[in-house]
């Protein structure tokens, strides 16, 4: 009996779940089968936008692109966030004192305490072609986001940046469980920091490691602050994503059916990742 009054806790999220998740999901799967300007009676079409989607080449293009930020957003800063964190804890904390190990942990973390738009402008002026100060500190002359060939590596730079700082304090705050003493015995046998790491930091925190990839994965599926304020999708597409090309033909185009069943397509490609990322952690749990 006493259960039963837990779940009136419960309501509130659940109705808030309802109304801001799943109510307008739904009404968004429901609009991409029509054709619709965003204004006026909808149009029922069936499957006429997924059908058009499938052979759209700027849709998979932008797709591919969105392959490219998840090296950028989820792998590198997920591998090279492990190695610093490591670095932080076991070795700066120890040589420097843990007041250092966690300056620079927040150093590392502010990225993510500013806001999209503000870091994207500065970015944008540091990378400016004519003003910026990456050409004038290089003495070079590079329209880094405006050539479409360098665009979308500038970007992924960008966001590895941006994104560091994530799993570092995660995989840091994951090494606070690890027993010391599994680091002392392996120091006592002569174990450089290298074989430490491998073989006992990286298993003890595989959970955090699970936990960082499949979150930065889905930010970067969804990625659209950063494309907006910095490239909105160009040069020539070199940029675009999915969730912006969505953006694009929802209210530049009009054309909300089509954009919905984008959105539908990409919310459908989260949920599989997401899905087959939780069967591989109870896999090797």
């Amino acid at each position: 009996m006493r259960s039963r009054g837990y779940w009136l806790y419960l309501i509130p999220s659940l109705v808030l779940f309802v109304g801001v998740i799943v109510a307008p999901f739904l009404m968004n799967v429901a609009t991409s089968f029509t054709r619709w300007s965003g204004v006026g009676t909808p149009e029922w079409i069936g499957f006429e936008n997924y059908a058009r989607l499938l052979k759209d080449e700027r849709f998979w293009t932008s797709f591919q692109h969105n392959v490219a930020l998840i090296l950028a957003m989820a792998v590198v800063p997920t591998l090279l966030g492990l190695v610093l964190a490591a670095a932080l804890f076991d070795y700066i904390a120890k040589k420097f004192g843990p007041r250092t190990a966690s300056a620079l942990r927040a150093a590392f973390y502010l990225p993510q305490v500013l806001p999209v738009a503000i870091a994207g402008v500065v970015w944008g002026w540091l990378l400016h072609p004519s003003y910026g100060a990456v050409n004038e500190i290089f003495g070079i002359d590079v329209n880094w986001l405006g050539d479409p060939s360098l665009a979308l590596a500038t970007v992924m730079a960008i966001m590895v940046w941006f994104q560091l700082g994530y799993p570092v304090v995660i995989f840091m705050a994951g090494l606070q469980r690890v027993d010391p003493a599994l680091y002392e015995a392996a120091e006592i046998d002569g174990a450089s920091w290298w074989r430490r790491f491998w073989h006992i930091t990286v298993p003890q925190i595989r959970p955090e490691f699970f936990v960082v990839l499949l979150t930065c994965t889905i930010a970067a599926l969804k990625v659209f602050g950063p494309i907006f304020v910095l490239t909105r999708g160009g040069p020539a597409g070199a940029t675009m994503v999915p969730s912006y090309f969505s953006y694009l033909n929802f209210f530049q185009r009009v054309n909300v059916g089509y954009g919905s069943a984008i959105a539908t397509v990409l919310a459908l490609i989260i949920v599989v990742v997401t899905f087959l990322f939780l069967r591989v952690q109870e896999r090797d749990a």
